[in-house]
């Protein structure tokens, strides 16, 4: 879809940002009235951009015992530095730190970054 509308004239599509292609313009929009915001990494992760969502990922975790270590080795991974690096290479938007420090506390784990 994304190659399509960048390749074609007086088309709009919706996609992920991690879908940008050359040629395909991202669009600011506003919640309402004419307050448009842009995309860009700091207005989505403030909230700022009205169009965004996260990418959930849920375990399966009894209350009353720690994770096994390979499910705690992927949660730390998935929000350490270098899992965040790839994200962000990939063309989509990282959480913040504080966003991933609180993250990994509700499943009883600290931030190692």
């Amino acid at each position: 879809m994304v190659q399509s509308v960048a390749s074609s004239i007086n088309t709009i599509g919706y996609s992920g940002i991690g879908y940008q292609v050359s040629g395909a313009k991202l669009v600011p929009i506003a919640n309402h009235g004419d307050q448009y915001v842009l995309p860009t990494q700091e207005n989505v992760q403030s909230g700022r951009y009205p169009l965004s969502r996260f990418l959930y990922v849920y375990v399966n975790k009894d209350p009353n015992r720690d994770l096994a270590p390979i499910e705690e080795a992927y949660i730390r991974y998935i929000y350490s530095r270098e899992g965040q690096q790839i994200v962000l290479k990939d063309g989509y938007v990282p959480v913040s730190r504080e966003f991933a420090q609180d993250e990994l506390a509700k499943v009883g784990l600290g931030l190692d970054r």
